[in-house]
Order: structure tokens, then sequence, then C-alpha cells
């Protein structure tokens, strides 16, 4: 889902939030060296480099909640290195870090909510390359460290390409959720492949029951979720390489790999045993309402895939992990494409390159740089090295295990294709799809859109 952000408000002023030079241990979330969890050792090390005097600039998207979130990060890097640090965050990020960078005043580091704008400053020579030593370390790494390494990679403008963004936060959309009870009532076990999950979703049509809850609408946004869905599929059904090639523009929508991955969607979600409410009410369906079917009594369906934010829209007081729970969208057995994950990320890059800044960047390599907002929430790493039983919250921690799983993880493939396809033409045509169209008509309805953006 490509996330819309006001336009109206401008760069907020530049907030510092790190601890000040010197600042003991009490002025951090979790004390230094207390709980044994942490990697400590790499704290330690990262007090080695002393930068006293100077100031690290940081911009990004984040606020509210995961201002404070970020805010308790960068804590540990101006306590162990005296730097003092300023965070600021915007929600015309986007439209802010392309003004900044071309008039010749960006911050030091900036913060990318998707990896297209990272590629689009790269190539505008805004950007600093992290260099083959850091592509290195994330390969070695990274779970599915080829993956991160193809994400951060980009062209400058010699032409070359060289590796410029470190995803730090990771957002994972391959789940399917349930409610535990229903299932164990129903005699239903977790579904380990794609054969077993479309198995199941046919036993509770021949048992009377309705597998799936599926809503599209989003407003002026309505059909995202479905491309959700058809970007898993493509993952499962097709190589990551056409994967690539398809959020490019090279394998066109009306392609049949492409073509098969939307009649994938189809064998889902247009059967109207397959969908509460049947197929024609999928589009007319909020998706932030379509989960209720779930925790009906008795239960309206039985699954429903949606990435790792839906349990906002779960009824007051839903404890997941006892009230519902989730599980991996499975990949065919047959396939050997091993386990794709889908998902989003946040993107690292360095805007106007100090010492501090490239003393950041190394900091984010360490493992106390993703533990310490692993404790507390919202925080996804495929980051090897760090404690999983940090983990604050058992949901997280579960999360985690998927994404350390996963041979090939892969971003939104909507947020990475040009507006008028990804955040257009895309959603429109699913719906249309969704509707009754032909697959290989919508497709070529798309291709249509983005080769007039050529």
């Amino acid at each position: 889902m490509r996330t819309g952000r006001s336009a109206g408000l401008a760069l907020l002023a530049l907030i510092a939030v790190a601890a000040p030079q010197g600042a003991a241990a009490q002025d951090l979330v979790f004390a230094p060296g207390e709980d044994p969890r942490f990697n400590w050792a790499s704290y330690d090390e990262l007090a080695q480099t002393d930068l006293s005097g100077q100031t690290l600039t940081i911009f990004g998207p984040w606020l509210g909640p995961d201002k404070e979130l970020v805010d308790s990060v960068v804590a540990y890097f101006a306590a162990a290195t005296g730097a003092n640090v300023r965070y600021s965050g915007s929600d015309s990020f986007e439209q802010q870090i392309v003004i900044d960078t071309g008039a010749g005043s960006p911050p030091d580091i900036a913060i990318f909510p998707q990896p297209g704008l990272v590629g689009d400053l790269a190539r505008r020579g805004h950007i600093t390359p992290l260099g083959q030593e850091t592509s290195d370390w994330v390969l070695e790494n990274y779970a599915a460290g080829p993956s991160w390494v193809d994400l951060g990679t980009h062209t400058g403008p010699d032409g070359t390409d060289d590796f410029y963004g470190l995803i730090y936060k990771v957002d994972l959309k391959s789940l399917v959720w349930f409610v535990p009870e229903n299932f164990e009532d129903a005699g239903y076990e977790i579904p380990e492949t794609m054969e077993d999950l479309k198995a199941l979703t046919q036993q509770i049509v021949d048992e009377g029951e309705t597998p799936w809850c599926i809503g599209l609408g989003s407003g002026a946004a309505t059909g995202w979720p479905a491309t959700d869905w058809v970007e898993d599929l493509m993952l499962r059904i097709n190589t990551p390489e056409d994967y690539d090639a398809w959020t490019r523009g090279e394998l066109p929508f009306d392609d049949p790999k492409v073509v098969a991955a939307i009649e994938e969607f189809g064998w889902f979600v247009r059967n109207d045993d397959f969908v509460q409410g049947g197929a024609g009410a999928v589009a007319s369906t909020d998706f932030r309402d379509s989960p209720k079917g779930l925790f009906a009594s008795p239960p309206g369906c039985y699954m429903h895939k949606q990435a790792s934010f839906i349990p906002s829209f779960f009824p007051e007081g839903t404890e997941v992990g006892l009230d519902a729970d989730f599980f991996y969208f499975p990949a065919y057995e047959g396939q050997g494409l091993g386990k794709p994950v889908l998902g989003g990320g946040t993107t690292f890059a360095i805007t106007r390159d100090t010492e501090a800044a490239r003393a950041f960047m190394a900091f984010l390599q360490t493992p106390i740089a993703h533990e310490v907002w692993m404790a507390q929430s919202g925080f996804l790493t495929p980051l090897k090295t760090a404690n999983p039983e940090v983990y604050g919250d058992p949901t997280l921690r579960k999360m985690a295990d998927i994404l350390l799983a996963a041979d090939t993880f892969r971003f939104d493939g909507s947020d990475l294709m040009p507006g008028a396809v990804g955040a257009g033409a895309f959603w429109t045509g699913m719906i249309d799809y969704a509707g009754g169209a032909d697959a290989a008509a919508v497709g070529a309805m798309i291709r249509k859109t983005w080769d007039s953006l050529n």
C-alpha cells in the first residue's frame, strides 16, 4: 500500500532528541550492562568513537510514538559517542527531502519509507554510496541477505551501481489471520504449503462454512489490498528475478507470468463460496471492516490475509496470540521457490557525507541499535545477530521468526512502481478483475497506463 501523507505541513523544526554528551545510563531506556539479553559489547565498542562537539542531523517520516521510539535508539549513539544528534520528522518527508537535497541543504542522514526515492536521489548524485564493505555486511548478516542488498543497490549519476541504502525497520505482509478457538473447534490444522491452504479452503466450503473474509475498499485508495495478494502470489509462482523485472516495468502486466498471478488471486476472490458475502461484496467491503467475520459467532469466515498492522482494526480487547493469531501465507511446495516474504521497510541513507553520518551508519550495523527498539514495540529486523529473546512483544517475535526464515524478501511491488501504476491503474484494475473482468484484459489496461508514461 502506498501511504499518503498530507503535503500541507512544511518541514518540522529540528528537535534535539538525543542524550547530551556524557549522558548517564539512567537517561537511556535500558541501562547499559544491566540486562544480559542485550549485546552490550556492541555498545561498548561504539563508545570508542569520539564525536564530541559534532552534530548529526537526521530527517525522516516518523512522528508521534514512532518518533519517540527512534529517539530512544539514537540516544544510545549520542551517549556513547558524545555527538549532538538532532532528529526531525515530517508527514511531508518525501516532498521535503527532494527540496532539501536539490537546494544543497540536506540532513546528514535521511530515512526513506520506500527505496524508490533513494534510487531517484542516487541518480541525481544526492546520496552517498555506502560501498562494498557495507553491502558485504548486509549479505552476511541479514536473513535473505541478497534481497536486502538488491533493495539497497541503485544506479549512481555515473551510470554504475552501488550500495546506497541500509534497510533498518521492516514490516511484514505475508500473513494470514485466524481465530485459534475457531480452528480448534473445527479441527483445522495450520497449512504448511499453498497446496494445503487451498485444500483447507475447499474443506471449509465442503463443510458448509466460509473460508475467507476479503475487503478491498479503502476510499480513494480502494483496491490496494488486492495488489498485496497479487504481489505475494507473484513470488509464489515466479522467480524473484521475474518479480523484480515486473516492478521495473520490464515484465509487462499482460505477460503470461503476471496474468497467472492475477488468476491465482482470482482463485480465492472470485468464488462466491470462498468469500463472506460472495465475490460481489469484495470490492465494496472496507478492508478495515473485513476482519470482523473472524470474530462473529458463528464465524463469518475462518481466514483473513492482511499485513501486520491489521490487529488495530480487530474488536477492542482482542489479544493477539490468544483471541487471534496468524500464520505465514505459505509457498507452493511444488514450485521450489523457498519461502518468499513480502513486506516494506525504511531505508537509512547518507545525504550529507560527514564523519558523524558514517559513524551512525556503522552504529546501525550493531545489534544494540536493533535490540533497543525490538525490546519496545513496532519493530522487526532481519539482522541475524540481534537476540530474538529481546523482543518485548511475543507477536513481534513470532513475526520475526517468519522474517528470519525467509529465503527471499521483496518490497511491496506497487510502492516500487510509478504512482500512476502502483497507486492508480493497478488498484482500479484489481477492482475490475474482482468484479469479473478478464485477467489478460486487465493486465493489458495496466500495461497501457505504464507505456503512456514512457
